[in-house]
This record gives structure tokens, C-alpha cells and sequence, in this order.
């Protein structure tokens, strides 16, 4: 069988998985805290029919360039551009946005602590600041129920103001974490992440320290998908398979006139 069968099949395969990975972004691009996805590749081992810098007689002579045959294309990775997404303005006292590096921390009703770039939080009926699914944010802080007005400052701060009072009191403190490595964190849908190996130890910090983001209230992160850039790789993608598909229909062209040979 000729090798450009396989190898172009390879081609088909890498390509279906690029189409399947900007149909994710564009299915995304209103996702708040979404960060885009993008397909790595990386090329198959070759096969040697002529060794390079093999000895092509008994003097010693040394072959300048092999002959190297490709088997083709392979996904190695499908990495995550975690760059900055535009802030949008939403007024809700409990919408909360990261401007710069870092995640909030949630607790999942199995004890695990999950990670997430989207700040559409609300109370519970306890009081306790939660996610959209309800599940709670950490460090765990609650409203008073009397509260006639809630602020979340720049550095993650919650204040209160309580009837009789002039001065806003502190209920609590926000904690944001950094990964050495957020592309290693495993999605789990929900927009939450959790840690990995590859990922490294989550690193806490106060919002607005060095290399922290800041809490913008009353905003939230929105996708950070580029969608004429998708289109533009969406079409890339397609013509690549079709130009893969050429090769094959080419190749069997090729075996069926070696085939009618007589």
C-alpha cells in the first residue's frame, strides 16, 4: 500500500481534531470566563530508506543527506490562551472580575476546592457569597441579612454597611490562587478547573499584590475568543482536509492504474 494513504488519513485525523477544537471556542464566545483553546501538532516518526551520515564506501566516505520518508501528523497537545478577557459591566453587586492572573477559589459539595475566572456569584439563603451553581466561595463569606449595602474593593475586601452605622464594616476577605502552570489544569465543565500535576500547587494570595489581579465589582470577564480569527482557522482547517482528501483519492487513482497494468 503506498505510504500517502496512511500519512494523508493522519492529516484527516489532526485536522477533524482542529475543526472539533475552534467549533469549542466559537460555541464558547459568550461563556463568561472562557478562555480559548488551541490545537498543537507536532509530526509523525520518519522512516529511513537511506541513513543520513551513513558510510557509502570503504574509504570512509559519509552520505550528506538520507533519504527520510514522513508517516504523517499527530495532536500533541490542545493548549488554553489564558490572556486577559474584556470586562463587562454588569452593575450586580455580586458580579465580581479578575483584572490580571489568578483564579477564585470554590468548594464543591464533595470538600474538593475547584478554580474559576467566572465571578457571576450570588448569596445563598444563608447569606453566603456562592457560585451560579451554588456552590460556596472560599474562604466562605456571609452577608449579614441586614445589610443595606454590600462593596467588594480592588483587593478582594468585602464591606458591609449596617443600619445605624457610618463607617462600612468588614465581613471578609477574598483569597485568589496562581498556578506555575495554569495550562496544566483539568476542565471539568461549569467553567471550574482543578488541579493537576501538571498544573503545580495553587499559590494564595491577596487581590492586588504583586502579580494578583485585582477584584473589579459590578463587571465580569467575558471570552477571551477572537471570532474572526476563529472563522479564519475554521477555514484553514477545512482546506486542509480537503487537500488531505485530495491525497487520497489521489493515491487510489494511482493503485487502480497500477492495478490495470498488463
Amino acid at each position: 500500500m503506498m505510504r500517502s494513504l496512511d500519512i494523508a488519513a493522519t492529516g484527516m485525523q489532526a485536522q477533524q481534531t482542529n475543526v472539533e477544537v475552534i467549533s469549542n471556542n466559537i460555541a464558547n464566545m459568550t461563556t463568561t470566563g472562557y478562555k480559548r483553546q488551541r490545537a498543537q501538532f507536532q509530526d509523525l516518526i520518519y522512516q529511513d530508506l537511506r541513513r543520513v551520515g551513513s558510510y557509502t564506501s570503504d574509504t570512509g566516505t559519509i552520505l550528506p543527506a538520507g533519504i527520510q520518508v514522513g508517516l504523517g501528523v499527530q495532536t500533541s497537545a490542545i493548549g488554553r490562551n489564558n490572556e486577559q478577557g474584556n470586562l463587562q459591566q454588569t452593575n450586580n453587586t455580586f458580579d465580581l472580575a479578575l483584572q490580571g492572573n489568578g483564579y477564585f477559589q470554590i468548594q464543591l459539595p464533595s470538600g474538593q476546592i475547584s478554580y474559576t475566572r467566572d465571578g457571576t456569584f450570588s448569596l445563598s439563603p444563608t447569606g453566603e457569597i456562592v457560585s451560579a451553581d451554588g456552590y460556596v466561595v472560599m474562604p466562605g463569606i456571609t452577608i449579614p441579612n441586614n445589610a443595606t449595602n454590600v462593596t467588594v474593593n480592588n483587593v478582594g475586601q468585602v464591606q458591609v454597611m449596617l443600619p445605624g452605622q457610618t463607617q462600612p464594616q468588614t465581613v471578609g476577605q477574598l483569597q485568589i490562587v496562581l498556578f506555575p502552570n495554569p495550562e496544566g489544569l483539568d476542565a471539568q465543565g461549569g467553567n471550574l478547573f482543578v488541579q493537576t500535576a501538571a498544573s503545580g500547587n495553587p499559590i494564595p494570595g491577596v487581590p492586588g499584590s504583586p502579580g494578583y489581579a485585582t477584584v473589579q465589582q459590578g463587571f465580569l470577564e467575558v471570552s477571551n475568543v477572537n471570532v474572526v480569527s476563529e472563522i479564519t482557522d475554521l477555514i484553514t482547517a477545512q482546506r486542509a482536509y480537503e487537500m488531505n482528501s485530495r491525497v487520497i483519492t489521489t493515491s487510489d487513482q494511482m493503485l487502480s492504474t497500477l492495478t490495470n497494468l498488463r
